[in-house]
């Protein structure tokens, strides 16, 4: 992958960039403020960028408004947010730009280095790899639709699953059902959220953005 760090602690920036690079991938810059990130964006055009939110010149949501702006000028590049706050606001707004390649991670909350890199490959392939907690945070500040509200309580825990980035299997280890179990409800899910088949988008990404940013 190519990609893109935008990390203002200089020692966090510099251990990503190693860690990245040791495992094959091509980190073509790593910057320390919000328009650094833009410009370098703009110029390598990466697979993926990872974001920490709170960045100069303010040092409160630099980070993820610059992100934003990177989704709407470069659809193509995923954005991976990597921090230690859950800001629900413009979060939102980041997953209703797009259908694919958004994540979300809290720092303290990665366990290893591997879960770091699935996740970023994930939204570099135009996934999703969001937090659980960020995933109840973002939930709890939407608003509920009327399609969102006829989802069964089971429909609900394997949409908030999806949102985490897990594939069916992975869904049904968790809940402890089988996996065919899973597919009728994921099935369900897409019927209910009006999501036919298509060859142009992604339906558990698109799900999950219709799960989180309710109208």
């Amino acid at each position: 992958m190519r990609v893109v760090i935008a990390e203002d602690a200089a020692v966090l920036r510099e251990l990503l960039a190693q860690m990245l690079t040791m495992r094959g991938h091509d980190v073509v810059a790593a910057v320390a403020d919000a328009d650094a990130l833009r410009a370098a964006v703009a110029e390598h055009r990466p697979d993926v960028a990872v974001v920490d939110i709170r960045m100069p010149p303010t040092h409160t949501d630099d980070g993820l408004r610059a992100a934003i702006d990177v989704r709407r000028d470069h659809p193509g590049v995923g954005v991976l947010l990597f921090s230690q706050y859950v800001e629900t606001k413009y979060a939102l707004q980041l997953l209703a730009q797009g259908s694919a390649g958004v994540g979300y991670l809290l720092k303290e909350r990665v366990a290893n280095v591997a879960e770091f890199t699935d996740a970023l490959a994930r939204v570099a392939a135009g996934g999703t790899a969001l937090d659980p907690e960020v995933v109840t945070q973002l939930a709890g500040a939407s608003r509920r639709g009327a399609a969102l509200d006829s989802l069964t309580a089971r429909e609900r825990d394997v949409i908030g699953l999806m949102a985490e980035g897990r594939s069916n299997a992975a869904i049904a280890q968790q809940l402890h059902v089988s996996p065919g179990t899973v597919e009728k409800h994921v099935a369900a899910i897409f019927g209910k959220l009006g999501l036919p088949a298509s060859e142009d988008h992604n339906r558990r990404v698109l799900a999950v953005i219709r799960f989180l940013h309710r109208d």
